[in-house]
């Protein structure tokens, strides 16, 4: 049984994700919170495998919540839930801890999928709706740091991070970047799911990464994929 923790400052939404979530009988909602403040001690009162994060919330939001959870040495993994295109500071979540985001208008299958992966010690990316996301935000992020730090290139050290990979696990980073599951990873390189996973294994190793999440902003910082380019 996977326990989740449903995290948002409003009682409809958290409803909504509770109910979505109790249809599947392999899930248990252990505990709702309104804040950060009331995540945190959620968190350590109940000690669920997931918890799913809104960002923006009285008292405490969700960065500083998940920042916190994850210095407890809490085992619990957090998903950032978000509303596309209004949260610039996702990636904060990201580095905070949070092993994936998940836009609030996932479909529901998608949703249940995502919770079942961060529980199993994945990262999540939602495809589809969320690589919209990803483009808007690493275009900021990228133009912001270019500006402060690295000038018109990426540094050096960062690209010269990707010569450590060989050609297929370059064509792996670049669908992890896309938001691709190990499935889909499979499917487009014609290989079985199971290589996918030992080549998406042997990326993060290779780059000293812990998450996919890590491995797509690697992918775009260090000009691999790029904001807005076709998946073909």
């Amino acid at each position: 049984m996977i326990r989740v923790a449903v995290v948002d400052d409003q009682e409809l939404v958290r409803a909504g994700f509770r109910a979505l979530l109790d249809s599947d009988p392999g899930i248990e909602v252990v505990a709702e919170a309104g804040n950060g403040v009331a995540a945190v001690a959620a968190v350590e009162a109940t000690d669920p495998d997931v918890v799913l994060m809104d960002i923006r919330m009285p008292q405490m939001d969700g960065i500083e919540a998940t920042r916190r959870i994850a210095a407890s040495g809490s085992r619990s993994q957090v998903l950032i839930l978000t509303t596309f295109d209004t949260d610039a500071n996702v990636f904060d979540a990201l580095d905070a801890g949070a092993v994936g985001f998940l836009v609030k208008d996932t479909p529901p299958v998608q949703m249940l999928e995502a919770v079942r992966a961060a529980a199993a010690g994945g990262s999540v990316i939602s495809p589809s709706t969320t690589r919209r996301l990803i483009d808007h935000l690493v275009a900021a992020r990228m133009a912001s740091r270019r500006q402060r730090e690295w000038g018109p290139e990426p540094p050096v050290a960062a690209v010269g991070a990707l010569d450590a990979l060989t050609e297929r696990e370059r064509d792996v980073l670049l669908l992890i970047a896309r938001g691709c599951s190990n499935r889909e990873i499979a499917s487009r390189l014609h290989i079985a799911e199971f290589t996918a996973k030992t080549h998406v294994s042997r990326v993060l190793t290779k780059l000293g990464l812990q998450s996919r999440v890590q491995a797509a902003i690697v992918a775009y910082e260090t000009g691999l994929a790029g904001p807005g380019r076709s998946d073909s």
